[in-house]
């Protein structure tokens, strides 16, 4: 019921949302008729075909993708017919095909039922389904949750009654938009005379939009020019459900490690694996389909460092031991609300050549059933569904190996490879090579105002309001700041205009950035400065250029610096040649 009521919410935001603004000429253009007969036809068109194509397209065939982008096309040849009918309504009996013309009798027929005050809801119908189509794109961080069990589990009739719930929320906006617009409209017409004006105003609207969605600016320009951001609004609704953010997560490294000889306790019994809002690389799995197998359980989140670096001792305990009994499964539970965009989360996967079934846990569901509070957390569950050990953080490798095989003798594993080589950690590279500790004196940082520490600019943070940052005059260890126009939400510090920078004064080898590109999409370049100088090429990290610069196209961790000489305390500035670039957190190695 929860779910149900956040995708309601979720879909009365969309109206505030740039994707719905070329669909409202179509909407207003009934605005000044029979409602029950012209404009709610319209509307729970829309909600059909958006339900309909939503399931479809959460099912992920490409060749539901294809069709889907065709219907967008045919829906556009279908909205210009009606865009260029509103301004000259004789248009498509002198010069188009047949199609056309019997959609200007539906069209006409439809009028001459509203004045005589009967019929015309099928070709409101048929408006609001092809309008549906074009509608259909727009998704939020709640109708992501959704769809994120539809396009992993296949479509489904609790999957199809959410979306109608998110569908129905946006209709109930329209409506309510559609009520106030067709006052407006019905004044305008009873007082100025201006009936015809407005009828064709709409059409060229509608011939704009058509237009606009063609080129492919409602995705562009259409955002830059949303005054609200629905993603925030919706992520604040997840935010304000009781449970479904974790109370707190650290992320500092706390282990379980002991004697090889140590008698392993029973910690507990495998809770259920439910709750989940889809599975990759395996259809879900439950704790009665693993008995016999010794488990791993991995939490993990894709941006953060922690994690990576664990990562790859995890893939080498899945390749040596899985012919074995062993079944890795990874519990993917985000920090930050992109990492809930299953599209994130799938390409992650692909990159870090993850094969291994991963329950995507964006509701907290897995994680409270463990009780967990750690990124990374490791949890050793033996053949009877028990848990016999956890590691929580980085490190103890060998010693989780020495779990892992103690746990398949147990369960009767008797040839066994040799343990991993202990050598092969050293022969790591990029964000999994491990921290250089002796170096590390630099703590996890976030920039959004919920969790910031150590702000150093004037003034300090303003709390979700556009302001301007200015740099201090000197910076001690650990110390960072904003320069330009930012605006610091919650989770992260968004740029306003090009030109602006973080500054951070750090000791460690390796500084890591969690960024992510503008709200639409476009990539954000950046260049990086170290003690005020172009960062020398020999530390620049893996997502820099020699000459320090680089580009923000995804979602994710960006390794920036990593000193391959002398180590020491230095002051890291990046500048963002681009705006719209958003950063999370710095995390160090």
């Amino acid at each position: 019921m929860m779910l149900l009521l956040l995708a309601y919410l979720g879909g009365v935001l969309t109206l505030l949302s740039p994707c719905i603004l070329p669909v409202l000429p179509f909407v207003f253009a009934r605005a000044g008729r029979s409602f029950l007969r012209s404009t709610l036809p319209l509307l729970l068109g829309m909600a059909i075909t958006f339900t309909v194509v939503a399931s479809l397209a959460a099912v992920g065939s490409a060749w539901v993708a294809q069709a889907n982008q065709i219907g967008r096309w045919i829906a556009l040849v279908v909205m210009a017919v009606f865009a260029l009918a509103l301004l000259w309504p004789r248009f498509s009996d002198r010069l188009l095909a047949p199609f056309q013309r019997a959609g200007a009798r539906l069209s006409a027929r439809a009028d001459a039922a509203d004045e005589a005050g009967r019929g015309g809801a099928g070709t409101s119908l048929l408006v609001g389904i092809a309008t549906g189509l074009l509608w259909a794109p727009c998704a939020g961080p709640i109708l992501g949750l959704v769809l994120t069990g539809a396009a992993l589990n296949g479509a489904s009739a609790s999957t199809s009654s959410l979306l109608l719930a998110y569908a129905l929320g946006a209709v109930t906006a329209l409506a309510l938009a559609v009520w106030i617009g067709g006052r407006v409209f019905n004044a305008l017409k009873a007082r100025l005379g201006m009936g015809n004006t407005l009828r064709r105003l709409l059409g060229v609207a509608a011939l704009l939009a058509v237009v606009a969605i063609a080129m492919g600016w409602d995705t562009g320009v259409l955002t830059r020019l949303s005054a609200v951001s629905t993603a925030r609004l919706e992520q604040g609704l997840l935010n304000a459900v009781p449970g479904v953010q974790p109370a707190a997560s650290t992320l500092s490294s706390t282990g379980a490690a002991g004697a090889a000889d140590t008698p392993l306790p029973v910690e507990g019994e495998l809770p259920a694996l439910d709750g989940s809002t889809g599975w990759l690389n395996s259809p879900p799995l439950t704790r009665e389909q693993l008995r016999g197998k010794v488990v791993l359980i991995d939490f993990w989140t894709y941006s953060c460092i922690n994690c990576l670096r664990a990562m790859p001792f995890v893939h080498e305990w899945q390749e040596r031991y899985r012919d074995h009994g062993l079944v890795v499964i990874g519990v993917h539970t985000p920090e930050f609300a992109f990492e809930r965009n299953p599209r994130n989360v799938m390409r992650a996967v692909e990159q870090l050549k993850v094969d291994y079934p991963v329950a995507l846990d964006n509701n907290y569901a897995i994680w409270r059933a463990f009780e967990n509070r750690y990124w990374p957390a490791h949890y050793f569950v033996d053949a009877k569904g028990r848990i016999r050990a956890h590691q929580f953080g980085e490190g103890n490798y060998a010693h989780s190996e020495q779990v892992i095989r103690r746990l398949l003798q147990e369960a009767g594993q008797t040839d066994l490879p040799p343990p991993a080589d202990p050598a092969a950690a050293t022969s790591l590279q990029g964000v999994a090579e491990q921290a250089d500790m002796g170096n590390l004196r630099s703590p996890e940082t976030y920039l959004g105002h919920a969790r910031a520490e150590n702000f150093a600019s004037p003034g300090g943070i303003r709390n979700g309001q556009r302001a301007d940052y200015t740099l201090p005059d000197r910076f001690t260890l650990n110390q960072w700041a904003l320069r330009g126009p930012w605006t610091v939400s919650e989770e992260a510090a968004e740029l306003q205009q090009a030109g602006g920078r973080i500054a951070f004064r750090f000791h460690a080898r390796d500084l890591h950035l969690v960024l992510a590109p503008a709200e639409n999409g476009t990539p954000v370049r950046f260049r990086v400065l170290m003690d005020g100088k172009p960062l020398p090429s020999a530390d620049a990290g893996g997502d820099v250029h020699p000459d320090g610069t680089g580009v923000v196209d995804e979602h994710r961790l960006y390794q920036l610096v990593r000193q391959r000489d002398t180590i020491g305390e230095h002051l890291f500035e990046i500048e963002f040649l681009d705006p719209g670039v958003q950063a999370y957190a710095f995390t160090f190695g």
